[in-house]
């Protein structure tokens, strides 16, 4: 390296600029840091130090806490004569805290680092463990940016967090640092002395010691310069530390929505705050609600697509009959029994959904077309059970009770349960909002995942009778269901095979592959040229919904159970013909026990 370079370098100006700094909440603080250049050696280890010893940490350069005090050891003192033993919890007794712990295995295992167990809790940090990054999760469900970020030889930690947590600890942060500058060129070549060393100095919520020197060829750097010193961040008031009860209470906002138009076509807007809205369990108004309030049951609607947000992350939320939930944060009722629109109750907005969502619904709402759907009202109003007449809901179901069913009755799963990984093709499974081909492809793709692919061969298997098994061992999807069926005369089943056959062509013609001739004609059975692609899908799931039906009663009927019973005894006998066959032409043991097989044949009869 240059000399000029070097030098500027060993001056240190620039890192105590740096750490000088005024710091904003957003930034991500630097809290631990290993060497990493050969010229360059930074070492950052930050300490939690006690409001009241600030002032006596300021006094001098050095650090508070090492690296190596950061876990629980012992100490032992003499108190009056007597020898006393005890505990320390993080290898100091002088209050002060790690907010990074070393984690060493002598070598057997690696070593690491991690950030304080008390303030990921602090924060309910979420650990994605493939980045090594702390996320935290809103009340209303959304990921906030990242909070803190781990790496081997650094660890980042946003700014707020920590103040927040100093807040209500009643501490401050040192960040603790030495910063050692080497150079090949002498102190001399560089214009330094070792009377340029600098002593102590304290400045504000800062203190270091610099120093020069000359390594006198110990290796082949001839110089250095080493910054030693700490920096002290302040906490935030109680009151902005976001953590009850010492946080201070904002009030409520509460989005204002379309709820009706008056004669002149302008739209009414009311809030959906429901303390100013009129309730059946209020009608002498107690509560002193305008006179002119509408009812906190007033309907309001909403465009289909304002449901797509959620079924595009199914990890987070769930779409299900008549309610939305994010985890366990939040839920809301809602009406999606309509074929273009949503429907919620204006006091349920603002009870129940967080601001930020109610700010997603306003996008959506559009004046009222008509009231609520039957089942909605008869669920929400007469308190009655009513399944729901939407495709969507009554195919799930389907797929519940026949998965239910044939766990009951075989002790096995018809369709196979979905791989975590896939779960998302049933989640969000339903009729799309709108005519794009690309959602309706995606539907297509997720039904045929659940109904063909899923299927489970490996115990269907169990259908085909033994003479049979060779011919059709390579068999399978809908040509192994089929056979299946077919082999043991179940009558009903071509009306289904043949769906799934159209089903299985017209995913592997359009949603796996390049649309072209072949994608047209294999639509043309379900007349895709004529109607739109929502009310298309709409006719695939009543019919992927049917073919349920037939498998639930198939399986519950006890036909399957009976058909693999008989298969497994005429497999039996057919291997016992076989091992007879082999005694009597001394091609095998003469000892087998014929009784004892026959014995365990009538027992399965």
């Amino acid at each position: 390296m240059s000399i000029d370079r070097d030098k500027r370098r060993l001056s240190q100006a620039q890192t105590l600029q740096h750490m000088q700094r005024d710091m904003k909440l957003n930034e991500m603080l630097t809290v631990y840091q290993e060497p990493t250049e050969e010229y360059s050696k930074h070492y950052i280890y930050c300490a939690l130090i006690p409001s009241a010893q600030i002032k006596k940490s300021l006094s001098v350069s050095t650090w508070d806490m090492e690296f190596s005090q950061d876990i629980p050891s012992g100490m032992i003192s003499n108190k009056g004569g007597r020898e006393v033993r005890e505990y320390l919890r993080y290898g100091v007794d002088n209050g002060v805290e790690p907010l990074i712990i070393g984690r060493s295995f002598h070598r057997v295992r690696d070593d690491y680092r991690e950030i304080s167990e008390e303030f990921r809790l602090f924060h309910n940090l979420y650990h994605d463990r493939k980045t090594d990054q702390y996320i935290k999760i809103s009340e209303d469900g959304n990921e906030e940016e990242t909070v803190a970020v781990v790496k081997s030889d650094c660890i980042q930690i946003r700014l707020k967090e920590i103040r927040q947590f100093l807040a209500i600890k009643e501490m401050h942060l040192a960040i603790q640092f030495i910063f050692s500058e080497l150079s090949t060129h002498s102190l001399e070549e560089l214009g330094f002395t070792e009377s340029d060393n600098d002593r102590q100095r304290p400045d504000k919520l800062m203190c270091w010691m610099q120093r020069y020197g000359d390594l006198d060829g110990i290796t082949n750097h001839r110089a250095f310069s080493r910054l030693v010193g700490k920096r002290i961040v302040e906490p935030l008031p109680k009151t902005k530390s976001g953590f009850w009860p010492f946080a201070e209470v904002s009030g409520q906002e509460y989005a204002s929505f379309i709820i009706d138009v008056n004669e002149i076509g302008d739209e009414i807007i009311y809030t959906s705050n429901p303390d100013e809205l009129k309730t059946p369990a209020d009608p002498g108004n107690i509560r002193g609600v305008d006179e002119e309030a509408p009812s906190y049951l007033t309907p309001v609607h909403f465009r289909k697509k304002v449901l797509d947000k959620y079924y595009h992350e199914p990890s987070k939320y769930t779409v299900e009959d008549s309610i939305l939930r994010c985890g366990s944060l939040w839920s809301v009722y809602i009406d999606n029994h309509h074929e273009d629109i949503v429907c919620a109750w204006l006091g349920d907005l603002g009870r129940d959904l967080p601001f930020g969502e109610q700010k997603h619904w306003n996008q959506y709402n559009i004046p009222p077309t008509g009231g609520v759907s039957k089942t909605y009202f008869a669920r929400q109003l007469g308190a009655q059970f009513t399944n729901s007449d939407r495709p969507e809901h009554i195919f799930k179901q389907r797929y519940n009770d026949l998965q239910k069913a044939s766990q009951k009755q075989l002790g096995w799963q018809w369709l196979l349960p979905l791989h975590t990984a896939d779960a998302h093709h049933l989640q969000s499974l339903r009729i799309p909002a709108t005519d794009e081909q690309r959602d309706f492809d995606a539907m297509v793709l997720s039904l045929t995942k659940i109904l063909i692919d899923s299927l489970n061969e490996k115990s269907l298997r169990k259908l085909i009778p033994f003479e049979k098994q060779e011919e059709f061992k390579n068999k399978s999807g809908i040509a192994l269901l089929g056979a299946a069926l077919h082999l043991n005369d179940l009558e009903g089943a071509d009306v289904h095979i043949a769906f799934l056959r159209k089903l299985q062509d017209l995913r592997s013609s359009g949603s796996a592959h390049r649309k072209g001739r072949t994608y047209l004609k294999k639509a043309e059975h379900f007349d895709i040229e004529n109607q739109s692609l929502r009310h298309v899908f709409a006719n695939i799931l009543n019919s992927a919904s049917d073919t349920l039906d037939y498998f639930i009663v198939l399986v519950s009927s006890g036909r399957i159970r009976e058909i693999i019973k008989r298969n497994e005894i005429k497999n039996a006998y057919s291997i016992l013909d076989e091992m007879v066959g082999s005694v009597d032409s001394g091609t095998t043991d003469a000892s087998v026990n014929h009784d004892e097989v026959i014995y365990e044949l009538q027992s399965k009869k």
